[in-house]
């Protein structure tokens, strides 16, 4: 690419060599030290990599080397078979792979009950009933085991017993649950194995939900609607494509797997529009574009290269349908060749290839994340949307003890009332305003009966 400066502007007066930056460039200077020769860096005519055309004669740089119009041919050239007949190749100076190239999903937006994630729909819904199974086992054991009975003696005589009913029992397999225990537990060999196996239970889901639950909090995830090539060839919502005569193309066209044979009849098949396009930027584009309908299939160091470019809008999804490799590419019986592979050789062994790709790869990435600048060693802060479901169950918790308080305190006025033959707002007066008084004042009211409150208030029956 031609050199530009941090604003991405051409940068003006530079002559030869020096009006060309990247990793291709950069890797000709270093080969051409290590073998000991001058060059000029000139970009190919018709701006291909080179393809077969149908009069026999090779275009791009393969047909430039062909025609003797050049010497050497530095790029993303793939070494494959075809090319290998009519030039020589050094020996890979990287590996790739033909990948699948998508639009970058949205994040996922925090919901306010994002913290039932770790454990799947599914899973709630058979916790539910695996609570409401353990309290009616519970209930019933307890009635039919005599262990659980016992005597009581109160001011009417001695009376039998027993502490699980089934809202006992209910709260009881709740506290467990909750990991905060409940003021009564079983007393009957039966009763303690449906506590025990309970108890396990609640330990490995309570166990399992704790280690997913900061993940799914502190971490917005990107749901891919493709995953492999598999998803694509199973599917036809998304369309997908490569680029004319590329060796990708060739790769599908010559497929013998069941999967990529699909595939390219799919590609094959796709008229209006076609889904091929003439070369790699068209196809780019048109996926920055698509917004999620049009997957590109092309190189993975391609495909890798452009997610870190703006507008971050692309990515490479799956593993590489297969493995090959860039190569420097020279005329026939080229006496560079040799000499050439041993620079790409050292080069490798030395480490600079590796150092070269993470330059131009990752440093300097145009999608970086700010808060990626961040201490990774420091905690991911949680925002209020990640835990406002907790606070939405606290209060509606906190208005549904409320309501079922007044709900008691009306039942019991009314049983009251019909007993002692008053009127039911008064005393659901004296029943709300007492406790609150007898709360606020040192000294402890006490209502013995309900004629205390009809002779307070001077109520004639």
């Amino acid at each position: 690419m031609l050199t530009k400066d941090k604003e991405g502007n051409l940068i003006p007066g530079l002559e030869g060599n020096e009006r060309y930056e990247g990793y291709c460039a950069e890797l000709a200077e270093m080969i051409a030290k290590k073998v000991g020769f001058r060059y000029e860096i000139r970009v190919v005519k018709d701006g291909e990599f080179g393809k077969l055309l149908s009069n026999g004669q090779w275009n791009g740089m393969i047909g430039e080397l062909v025609n003797g119009e050049a010497d050497m041919a530095i790029a993303g050239i793939t070494i494959t078979s075809e090319r290998e007949n009519v030039v020589d190749f050094s020996k890979p100076f990287m590996g790739l792979g033909i990948s699948i190239m998508i639009n970058k999903p949205n994040k996922d937006i925090p919901t306010a009950f994002q913290f039932m994630n770790p454990l799947s729909y599914e899973i709630w819904m058979c916790i539910v009933f695996a609570m409401i199974g353990v309290s009616v086992v519970l209930f019933l054991v307890s009635r039919f085991s005599p262990y659980e009975w016992r005597v009581e003696y109160n001011g009417n005589g001695p009376e039998i017993v027993n502490d699980f009913n089934i809202f006992n029992s209910f709260w009881f397999s709740l506290g467990a649950f909750m990991q905060q225990g409940c003021d009564i537990s079983p007393r009957s060999v039966s009763g303690r194995i449906v506590g025990s196996v309970w108890w396990f239970f609640t330990l490995i889901i309570i166990s399992s939900y704790t280690a997913n639950l900061a993940a799914f909090l502190t971490v917005n995830r990107m749901t891919a609607p493709i995953k492999s090539a598999e998803d694509l060839a199973k599917q036809t919502s998304i369309l997908y494509g490569t680029m004319i005569g590329g060796s990708t193309y060739t790769f599908f066209k010559k497929a013998k797997i069941p999967t990529y044979k699909r595939m390219w009849s799919f590609m094959s098949t796709q008229k209006n529009p076609s889904v091929f396009v003439r070369n790699g930027s068209d196809g780019i584009a048109r996926v920055r574009r698509s917004k999620g309908t049009y997957a590109y299939l092309l190189e993975s160091t391609t495909n890798e290269y452009e997610s870190t470019r703006w507008p971050c809008n692309t990515m490479k999804v799956g593993s590489n349908l297969d493995s090959k490799g860039y190569g420097v590419a020279t005329p026939p019986d080229s006496d560079l060749r040799e000499k050439i592979t041993f620079a790409v050789l050292k080069l490798r062994e030395d480490g600079d290839l590796q150092k070269l790709e993470t330059r131009w790869w990752f440093e300097n990435s145009q999608c970086k994340d700010k808060n990626e600048e961040k201490d990774i060693t420091s905690s991911a802060e949680l925002d209020i949307i990640n835990v406002v479901g907790v606070f939405y169950i606290l209060v509606g918790g906190l208005v549904l003890s409320l309501i079922t308080a007044f709900s008691e305190l009306i039942h019991r006025a009314k049983v009251e009332a019909r007993q002692s033959k008053v009127r039911v707002l008064p005393s659901c007066f004296w029943r709300f305003f007492i406790p609150i008084l007898a709360g606020m004042s040192t000294n402890t009211l006490l209502l013995r009966s309900s004629r205390n409150v009809k002779l307070h208030l001077g109520i004639r029956v």
